[in-house]
This record gives structure tokens, sequence and C-alpha cells, in this order.
């Protein structure tokens, strides 16, 4: 009988836990002599992963991680030393970066194989990580096309195995079908709004948000709003902007369901991020918005080497997707924009939407998975 093998993965939020239980299924499924530790959430967990620590140590963002930088850096320390002990065979990093890329090239150096599961975005900004990930990582698993041609230019081994998201949302969402879902009006005009998933979104775009649907309140009259939010916390920071800003708004404010929110719209107003990638893989035309202090705005146009941030527009080479950022991110702009939207039929912009989800229809968890195997059996690290 030979030997179980032993994978140390770790994910630093939600998104990654959704990721690594699906990679873990599809290594079971190949490879039933397998373990896992490491990090991980409740569907990790689920999946069949020891988990050491929850996935919430690393999801901290924006000033908090100054605050337990102490804790995270313990943490990364911890990681590396019980991995190293533990003598695993592969581990895998999926997305956190500043933390995986870290532990991966620890690991690295001391002959463990590794692979970094979604690519941080070298190809935006901060180029020079390419040279950190190619001492650090055996293979690198990309989300997107553009990516893995980027590593190629830089030889290090990646594989485009395309989006999770992808291969879940049908190529054809039923608007009214999410409508009835959520006891919302199969007639009425609804406009999704996402401000964002972090309170520092919430509070830089939510006051704009709202000040745009009162301008747009005066030409569609029977618009209405639907709004999703992460968590109540969340919902309950909206709400007070919703006091101040709101007023004569038919608003309607749901926890979690930013799927089937986003489906059960006729457009939809949103920060960029993840949801943008969502979005358009469900069909529905968008204006993306995005608001940084003055001093990350600065540190950005330095550091930043592209002209668009959806991923859409990054997808699509026609950048059909509205972007207003910074200064352009005003109510009247955002409002123009929308009521464009709503009063085009959009037929070529969805056309574009389809065609990018075709091509990042992969069936991502289980090549992913065939290429971790791959990586395990490769001679040398």
């Amino acid at each position: 009988m030979s030997k179980p093998l032993l994978i140390g993965i770790v994910a630093g939020e939600v998104s990654g836990d959704n990721l690594g239980a699906g990679l873990i299924t599809e290594i079971r499924r190949r490879l039933p002599n397998v373990s896992f530790v490491g990090i991980g959430g409740p569907r990790m967990r689920a999946a069949g992963l020891n988990v050491w620590y929850p996935v919430d140590e690393l999801s901290v963002m924006g000033l908090e991680v100054i605050r337990k930088l102490g804790r995270i850096l313990k943490l990364r320390r911890e990681i590396i030393k019980n991995m190293k002990e533990e003598q695993i065979d592969l581990f895998i990093g999926i997305d956190a970066p500043d933390f995986n890329l870290s532990v991966e090239e620890s690991l690295h150096a001391a002959g463990i194989k590794t692979v970094h599961y979604v690519s941080p975005s070298v190809w935006a900004w901060r180029q020079n990580r390419v040279y950190k990930i190619k001492r650090a990582v055996d293979h690198v698993l990309c989300l997107l096309p553009f990516e893995k041609r980027f590593y190629d230019e830089y030889e290090v081994p990646a594989t485009f195995v395309g989006h999770t998201m992808a291969d879940l949302i049908p190529l054809d969402t039923d608007r009214n079908m999410s409508r009835r879902m959520l006891n919302l009006n199969e007639k009425s005009l609804y406009l999704a709004v996402l401000p964002g998933s972090r309170t520092g979104e919430i509070r830089a775009l939510s006051p704009v948000f709202l000040k745009a649907c009162q301008i747009l309140k005066k030409d569609f009259i029977n618009l209405k709003l639907i709004v999703p939010m992460v968590n109540s916390q969340l919902k309950d920071m909206f709400s007070e902007y919703v006091k101040k800003y709101g007023e004569g708004l038919d608003i309607t404010t749901f926890v979690g369901h930013s799927r089937e929110v986003m489906s059960a719209a006729d457009a939809v107003l949103l920060s960029s991020g993840t949801a943008t990638l969502e979005a358009m893989l469900i069909g529905r035309p968008m204006v993306v918005a995005y608001k940084l202090s003055k001093i990350a705005e600065m540190i950005a146009r330095r550091l930043i080497k592209i002209d668009v941030v959806s991923l859409p527009n990054l997808l699509i080479d026609r950048k059909p997707v509205p972007e207003l950022l910074q200064d352009d991110c005003t109510p009247e702009k955002l409002a123009a924009a929308v009521s464009r939207i709503l009063k085009s039929d959009n037929q070529e912009l969805l056309e574009d939407f389809r065609k990018a989800h075709v091509q990042l229809i992969k069936n991502a968890d289980e090549l992913a998975a065939e290429v971790c195997i791959s990586v395990i059996n490769s001679d040398g690290a």
C-alpha cells in the first residue's frame, strides 16, 4: 500500500473557501488515499480539510491588517513550521497573495512543491511580483486567459483553468424566476445596486449611488432598487445612508443573494470587483464605479499598468462597460450612464458577455485538480 499523500492548503477568504472545496473534492475523487491540512472555511472542512485555523484568521482588510499584523505574521510562521514538520507532498495557496506567496517561497526553498491558485493581479500592478512568484511557485492556476499569456512571457509555468462561476452560472439566466424567488414584481423596472462588500466601499459609494438614483427616479418614475449586502452589519450601515440620501426611493435590501438580485435586475450599478464578473456571467448590463482616497489614488497611478479596471472590460477587447472612477464617479455621470443602459436593448453588449462567458467555461475544479496532481507526480521541485 502506497504512503498516503498529504496536501497543505490555505485559503484567505470566502471566495477561496469555495474554490478550495471544489479542488479538494476533485483531488479526492482522483486520489482516494490523500489528506488535507491547513486554513479554510466551512465548505473546505465539509470537503475533507483538517482545519488548523479558520479562514477568518486571514479575512482582514484595510486598517484591520495593521491591527492584526502581529497575529498574521505569527500565523504565517506557524503554518510554515507545521507544513514542514508534517512533510506535506504539496502546498496549495488559494489567493491571499501577500500571505501565501511568502509561505510558498519558504516551503519551495525547503523542497516542497507549491501551487498558487488565483493569480495575483501582476499583469495590472506591481508587476515585479512575478519574480517572487517564479521563485516561490511550481505552477500558477489562472482564472483568466490573459493571465496565462502574461506568465508565459516570464517563463512561469501556468495553466488557464477557467472560472468556477462560469461553470456554475448558466449561459441564459431567467430574470422572472429570480424575481419570483425574491418575491419581486415580475413587471417592475429594477436596478441592482451593489456599493461594495467592505465598509470603506460602502462609505465611499453609498451616498453617490443613492444620489444618482434620485436623479434616475425623475426619468424612470417606476424604478425600484434592489440591494444585496454581504452581511447584516453592512446592511445596517447602508440603511443609515438610505435615511440620509434615499428619501422617496423604492429600496429593497437583502442579506446575501447577490447573484439572484443581479439576475432579477434590468441593469446593475456596482463597485469594481469580482461582482462585475458575476454580473457579466449572469448577462446583465452594468455601470462600474470606484473611489479611492487621494493618497491611495496617487499610489495606484504609479503602480497600475492598465487603463481599465473591471473584469468584463479586461476580457472584452472593445471595452463595452462604462467605468466611472474617482472624479468621474459623480451622481450626474452615474445616472446618465445607467439611463443609457435602461433605454437601450444592449444586444451587442450581451453578445460580448456571452462570448466571454463561454471562454471561461473550462470545468475549473477538475482541471485545477489534474494540474495539482501532475505537480505532485513531476520530477523535482
